[in-house]
């Protein structure tokens, strides 16, 4: 596995719509974009990670199949925040009253909104750094909750808005609190 490779596209601007075609021309790389303008390629994910988003997408996905409260997203999903970056979180959630007011050119495309939860799992090419930066740019875009789950030290951080990034060690279970209502995560197939 690489790590992310950032290319600097300064003067260059690619539009949102070349963006996206770049992205469906090339479904092989996972592409980001900073709020600079920046292309970040990533290698897709190894066996173990893909195997470990799955299970994480799957717990979510039933939980939001019971409840129908909003909708979930995997990590091939590109979301355009406010602050012009497009990311693709690991696992994301919006509740339905946020999707609801997209077009269906909005949905097909690069969702235009940050997702209210976000889920990073760290992946053994991963920097926890730039990890740690995205978790931030969530929060600044407006997203409500994340959990950046770090496998390798077994430690979750939480970010919430207005406050300070929770830590916990090697815990079995992650509660969704006000965000995600009785949701909890089993971390013991994530470990």
């Amino acid at each position: 596995m690489m790590s992310p490779l950032t290319v600097k596209l300064d003067p260059l601007q690619l539009s949102d719509d070349e963006f996206y075609e770049l992205c469906q021309n090339n479904r092989d790389l996972c592409f980001e974009r900073n709020c600079q303008g920046d292309l970040i390629i990533m290698s897709p994910t190894g066996g173990e990670t893909g195997e470990r988003n799955s299970e994480i997408n799957y717990q979510l996905r039933f939980w939001n199949k019971h409840y129908q409260l909003g909708k979930v997203f995997d990590s091939s999903t590109g979301f355009k925040l406010p602050n012009g970056a497009d990311r693709s979180p690991d696992s994301a959630w919006i509740p339905l009253e946020k999707w609801n007011k997209l077009t269906l050119e909005e949905r097909q495309g690069f969702v235009p909104v940050c997702p209210d939860f976000v889920l990073e799992l760290r992946s053994k090419s991963d920097s926890l750094k730039s990890l740690r930066d995205k978790m931030q740019e969530y929060l600044e875009n407006g997203s409500q909750l994340g959990w950046l789950i770090n496998r390798q030290d077994k430690k979750v951080e939480i970010y919430r808005q207005g406050r300070a990034i929770e830590i916990l060690e090697n815990p079995t279970t992650l509660s969704g609190e006000n965000i995600l209502p009785n949701f909890i995560l089993d971390l013991i197939p994530i470990w």
